[in-house]
């Protein structure tokens, strides 16, 4: 497989997905020149498994990244700057999330705006933030049409976001959850809508029901199976895609 793109950033990349993400993008035959490992707290206990893998790869820079905190992005971003040197970001894969199984009985008010808080908000202003490097990097790429190698906003999302699925999906109604999501689908149709012409793509990814602390063992699908397929979606993106609901294998899902 060819270079994805000469500068990644994932978003939640201490544990799970994005952990598997950073790990597989690293140890690659073409690894992207900078992989940019972001999460609340990299230097912290639970950023362990991810500072063991940046021991072993000089490609990934640890970068402190709170998608709910507007300046600990904005630091996130001039850090990201600094080690870029004028070449723009050219992917930014919004991983970072939180799950919540809350029921019509149990649901709080409070929950329900944290979920969307970090689900919704945390994706589109971490979006807007980079927006700045994005956009270098989709004038600097010398390439036309919209790809991740060009520049690109990838939203991990899910199948439980689907309105259309939703009656068909046996799993409990996880209100913040199921309604989060789906309002991140909008926000990644907004943002394909809004960023088409400048160059930068934006794609909503499923990654499937994945072994993780969110997914529980009980999930069929482990977390290698899953990101191998979303690094090949990923790889095979180009403008037909914009603004696309996708699953790992590349699939198309309603909204």
């Amino acid at each position: 497989m060819a270079v994805l793109a000469r500068s990644v950033l994932v978003t939640g990349s201490n544990r799970g997905i994005g952990l598997e993400i950073v790990r597989q993008l690293a140890a690659s035959p073409q690894p992207p020149q900078h992989i940019f490992a972001t999460c609340r707290d990299p230097e912290g206990p639970r950023g362990k498994a991810l500072q063991e893998l940046a021991a072993q790869h000089p490609s990934i820079k640890l970068v402190q990244l709170d998608t709910v905190n507007l300046p600990s992005i904005r630091g996130a971003v001039r850090a990201v700057g600094s080690h870029l040197t004028g070449q723009g970001l050219n992917l930014l894969i919004n991983n970072a999330g939180v799950s919540s199984h809350a029921t019509l009985r149990s649901l709080d008010s409070q929950e329900m705006l944290a979920v969307f808080a970090t689900n919704v908000v945390g994706p589109l202003q971490v979006a807007r933030e980079f927006l700045p490097l994005l956009e270098q990097a989709a004038k600097g790429a010398g390439k036309e049409g919209l790809s991740c190698g060009r520049a690109a906003v990838i939203n991990i999302s899910t199948k439980l976001g689907s309105i259309r699925l939703c009656l068909g999906v046996p799993e409990a109604p996880m209100y913040p959850y199921r309604a989060s999501k789906a309002a991140q689908n909008m926000v990644t149709r907004c943002l394909a809508a809004e960023l088409q012409d400048k160059g930068i793509l934006c794609v909503a990814i499923h990654p499937g029901w994945v072994k993780t602390d969110m997914g529980t063992e009980k999930a069929p699908l482990t977390v290698e199976h899953s990101v191998q397929g979303i690094l090949t979606v990923l790889a095979s993106l180009s403008q037909d895609a914009s603004g696309a609901f996708l699953d790992w294998e590349g699939n198309h899902l309603p909204w």
